[in-house]
């Protein structure tokens, strides 16, 4: 199947004035979001690497209490954190706005939402799956810290609360570096592989506080959804996908972890 007309052509490139605009307005946004949190990791690893340690005797935490020993305080906290998060997409949809475009111009809405839950669960289950392969493969060759999904303690609320982490990741990382990212980078006039390979680049370097294999194995994600994005015009189906790699991820290492020899830090 092939991309209809208007997606293959893409936006037309803004005019010079409007170039200067969106590219500050892109710096902007990466800056309060995504942007900063690569460079967290750059710092992160820089920490990873002059360690004493080797980097596969160091664990990578994704969800930790907030308050330890105070569960409401906690929860408050995670609640705080997930919202928060997610303000750069709110600042995105009003950006998208003031040109007169919407999330709907990136696809991220509902008017296609069974077959964008269909398409995500089948992207989920091919990537997810070898995503785990080449995490474990990674963590074997030393280049990948033990990751540990959730170290959140055992209260009522954990397992909602790493659901809502799934959803925001899917959403925060979806519309940002894969839709408005690219959408904008259209309007500059960049070509298709450039940027794809900012895209997928940038997705990889706020990974590297996982390692080596979580920056390559994010690379990779990176390209693929790229090229789905595309062809299919949508973020939304990539959305899904994210989502249910990740509540795979949290939910499932919260159960997994130390209980089987194959996942690292199992018994």
């Amino acid at each position: 199947m092939t991309s209809s007309a208007g997606e293959a052509a893409g936006p037309p490139a803004a005019p010079v004035a409007d170039r200067r605009v969106l590219t500050k307005e892109i710096w902007l946004v990466l800056a309060l979001s995504l942007g900063a949190s690569a460079l967290s990791a750059v710092i992160s690893f820089t920490g990873v690497l002059t360690s004493a340690k080797p980097i596969s005797g160091q664990t990578a935490v994704i969800v930790g209490s907030r308050a330890p020993g105070r569960p409401w305080l906690d929860l408050t906290w995670q609640v705080f954190a997930i919202v928060n998060a997610l303000v750069p997409v709110a600042l995105v949809a009003h950006f998208l706005a003031r040109g007169g475009e919407s999330l709907h111009t990136i696809g991220f809405d509902l008017r296609q939402r069974i077959r964008d839950l269909g398409r995500g669960t089948a992207v989920a289950a091919c990537v997810g799956g070898a995503g785990l392969a080449f995490y474990l493969a990674a963590y074997a060759t030393g280049a990948n810290l033990s990751v540990d999904p959730s170290q959140l303690p055992d209260y009522w609320w954990r397992i909602p609360i790493l659901v809502l982490v799934a959803v925001q990741n899917a959403v925060l990382e979806e519309v940002i570096v894969l839709g408005y990212l690219n959408h904008r980078l259209d309007q500059l006039g960049w070509s298709t592989t450039r940027s794809t390979v900012t895209s997928s680049l940038l997705r990889g370097s706020y990974h590297l506080y996982q390692g080596l294999g979580g920056f390559a194995g994010n690379v990779i994600m990176g390209v693929i959804f790229c090229h789905l994005y595309r062809r299919w015009g949508r973020v939304g189906p990539l959305v899904v996908a994210h989502t249910l790699i990740d509540i795979a991820a949290l939910v499932g290492a919260t159960y997994l972890i130390g209980k089987v020899g194959w996942l690292p830090g199992g018994g």
